[in-house]
């Protein structure tokens, strides 16, 4: 009886994946398909992927991607580390509510936030593009940093600080040279998931720029209405396996904080 049972988990766990990922290995083998159709191998070729870096558009978003994931990740992860440092130092009942408050981002659907931002920006006119993307960016991931950073203050000896400050450190000095050093673990994971989070976010990053200024996520929703170019799945593809390889990353960065 355990083992019918046991055998129907994974018979369910595999349904489920193999409709989950199967779509992606389609998209991969076609990415290496010599011509258009989708529907006929016409030989295995690197031929979208040549013209994909030949793509000026595509070279563009790129650009944009990267440089809004930069920037983003490097500011969310000084004002989430500043962030949890004060929200560890509070009292239990604060620091509970400010955690609660933290989570509330988190939860929200992210059209909710993306439509929120837009209109803070139409309100406040302030024109969209670049400078709102990056800004829209921190919003979001600052707090991916602070749940990534608390493990580490919470294993950290909480009288560290003040045995600095008592033996004649600044509070500058006691910060960077006692407090950074030993949760710079939680603050490498929270630079790297804000990092891998900016790079394929798509809803908010939509409702916050201009068509003139486009990630590659909104940049193959934008090709995609027009129709699928085999240049897309190189893109895809290319995308998926960095976004992958950061992922396990930042999944064994955490595993270790945890232990």
């Amino acid at each position: 009886m355990k083992k019918t049972g046991l055998f129907f988990k994974k018979f369910y766990l595999g349904i489920i994946l193999f409709f989950l990922y199967i779509p992606i290995v389609v998209m991969v083998v076609q990415s290496f398909n010599a011509g258009k159709s989708r529907a006929k191998w016409e030989g295995f070729s690197f031929r979208w992927y040549a013209e994909l870096f030949h793509d000026r558009s595509i070279m563009n978003a790129l650009q944009v991607t990267v440089a809004v994931a930069v920037i983003a990740a490097v500011i969310a992860t000084i004002l989430g580390t500043l962030a949890a440092i004060g929200i560890y130092a509070m009292k239990k009942r604060s620091q509970s509510m400010m955690m609660t408050l933290t989570n509330i981002p988190m939860t929200m659907p992210d059209i909710v936030t993306g439509i929120s931002l837009m209109l803070l920006f139409l309100f406040t006119k302030v024109e969209r593009g670049f400078v709102t993307m990056v800004m829209a960016h921190i919003t979001f991931n600052t707090p991916y940093v602070i749940l990534s950073v608390m493990p580490k203050l919470k294993q950290m000896n909480k009288h560290s600080y003040e045995a600095a400050l008592d033996l004649g450190a600044t509070p500058t000095y006691a910060l960077t040279h006692v407090i950074i050093p030993e949760i710079r673990q939680g603050i490498v994971t929270g630079a790297m998931l804000a990092f891998t989070l900016s790079l394929d976010d798509f809803t908010i990053s939509y409702f916050t720029t201009s068509p003139l200024v486009q990630n590659l996520s909104t940049l193959i929703y934008s090709k995609a209405r027009i129709g699928i170019d085999p240049t897309l799945n190189a893109l895809s593809t290319l995308m998926f396996v960095a976004l992958l390889i950061l992922l396990v990353i930042v999944n064994r960065r955490t595993a270790d904080n945890a232990a």
